[in-house]
């Protein structure tokens, strides 16, 4: 009895106001349920756009040059070597012994280097017939008279070799008017010997290196101004241009 009528009462109620609160429940919880479904999409939908991103691509404008920035290569560390550095004494040769010069070989030297020489010969070996004599007058047995004479004339037989007094290069080979035939030597520094009354036949000609004692020719009688002395060979030493006594060389 009692359940039939908390039953009635209750269908009563239902009947009445329960009947509201009910559907004001129902249509609360159906709100509830739509807002948390939007809420759901709107996330699920803000996700999918996050991770796919924009599909569309931009192209640059490629009429525009950009400067490029060079990229250095990498650096290769190579590996360390730790090498002993060895210092090496240089090997000093012994001084070879000084190589003793001939004379001929010292004239030479003398004469590439533009040097006047200090080794002299006589060109023949005989007595002095005339000497040197510029500044003043002696007597020229060929033409009788009293003049200057600008070298050495030295006795010596015809066909007797006649010698370079130093070492040289062969200068001129011609036959003078007076003198007759002249060979004449550059010693060099400006020193030259003149050697007249050859034989025409000469042992040299002209640009033939000499050294000292050379043959140039042999004594002759070609020379018509000293035809009045006895056979030999007049020689001449001039030095810078200017005739010099031969015996500050011969002696």
């Amino acid at each position: 009895m009692k359940n039939q009528g908390f039953m009635r009462k209750l269908g009563d109620f239902m009947l009445g106001k329960g009947f509201y609160i009910v559907l004001f429940l129902c249509v609360a919880a159906i709100g509830i349920s739509v807002y948390y479904l939007i809420q759901t999409v709107a996330l699920d939908t803000g996700i999918s756009a996050q991770a796919g991103g924009d599909a569309s691509v931009t192209i640059p404008d490629q009429s525009v040059q950009r400067p490029v920035t060079p990229v250095a290569p990498p650096v290769q560390e190579r590996p360390s070597v730790t090498q002993e550095t060895q210092t090496v004494e240089p090997v000093q040769e012994d001084d070879p012994e000084p190589v003793k010069q001939t004379q001929e070989e010292q004239a030479a030297q003398t004469q590439q280097e533009g040097t006047v020489s200090d080794v002299f010969t006589w060109p023949v070996k005989g007595a002095v017939l005339r000497d040197f004599s510029v500044e003043t007058l002696s007597l020229d047995p060929t033409m009788g008279d009293w003049r200057t004479h600008g070298g050495l004339d030295i006795a010596a037989a015809q066909g007797v070799q006649v010698l370079s007094i130093s070492a040289g290069t062969v200068a001129q080979v011609y036959d003078d008017d007076l003198m007759g035939t002249t060979v004449v030597v550059d010693h060099g520094g400006g020193l030259q010997s003149w050697y007249s009354n050859l034989s025409a036949e000469t042992a040299v000609a002209q640009g033939d290196q000499v050294e000292i004692g050379s043959v140039l020719g042999t004594v002759g009688g070609t020379a018509i101004a000293e035809v009045g002395v006895e056979p030999h060979v007049h020689l001449e030493t001039i030095l810078n241009g200017v005739q010099v006594d031969p015996k500050e060389y011969l002696d």
